[in-house]
């Protein structure tokens, strides 16, 4: 039947965002390529919602769904770190030259962006292997690491904290970043899972809590708040597995 491939119709929606936004990425286009790294977001949520309401899993559609995040979630953002760690290197839109032109510092700068697809990789890889994922998350989810990366390149562009943005965009600071929020996708860490089953404050509190300081982030904050909501995300996961 039709329905029972609606979801996976879906799915590839996301990974043609993702590819698009890989493209645009690897041109300096970081705003464009962030648009497509959204909307593959929401493809992503709306191919499991679908899944749902059809009945229509298959083992298919779950490789189909990890081999989506790997491109929109794992490869584009890591385009986007390679592209504005240059950026941090070189000067706003001035990319690497010749690679034996560069120095140790530059090259270990710019290829320290190759551990975000690695380890999404490897947090996907997991993520379908490890029972204990059926409701939390092990390790931070590769989606909220892409928009994370996402929201640091919409700053770069479009920030008017100029302080905050100098110290932000020091290739020592991406890089630092770079190694944290891969450590943090492969790390042993409980999170929490925004899906909701249902709309009772006892059992989403957390969700709750999320959501609404989330939304005040962003609302004062405006695109410094998508990066603060995700670093809120972790924080609440390591406070809640503290309690534990």
């Amino acid at each position: 039947m039709i329905r029972k491939h609606i979801p996976n119709f879906i799915t590839c929606l996301n990974i043609v965002s993702g590819t698009i936004a890989v493209m645009f990425a690897i041109k300096g286009l970081l705003s464009v390529a962030v648009i497509f790294i959204f909307a593959a977001a929401i493809f992503d949520f709306l191919d499991g919602m679908l899944a749902r309401l059809l009945k229509a899993y298959s083992p298919i559609g779950k490789e189909l769904d990890s081999l989506a995040d790997m491109v929109s979630f794992g490869l584009a953002p890591g385009m986007l770190m390679m592209v504005m760690i240059e950026y941090s290197l070189f000067g706003i839109n001035t990319r690497a030259g010749n690679i034996a032109s560069l120095t140790f510092w530059e090259i270990t700068c710019i290829a320290s962006s190759l551990l975000i697809p690695v380890a999404s990789g490897l947090r996907l890889a997991k993520f379908n292997v490890d029972s204990r994922q059926a409701n939390s998350f092990i390790g931070l989810p590769t989606p909220a690491n892409a928009i994370f990366i996402s929201a640091l390149a919409l700053i770069m562009g479009y920030g008017k904290f100029g302080s905050v943005n100098t110290l932000l965009f020091q290739p020592l600071v991406l890089l630092l970043l770079t190694l944290g929020m891969s450590f943090l996708l492969v790390s042993e860490i409980p999170m929490f899972s925004l899906k909701f089953k249902n709309l009772t404050w006892t059992d989403n509190r957390i969700r709750f809590i999320f959501l609404g300081l989330s939304g005040a982030l962003i609302f004062v904050l405006n695109i410094y708040g998508i990066a603060a909501s995700i670093i809120l995300f972790i924080l609440i996961s390591i406070l809640v597995s503290m309690k534990k």
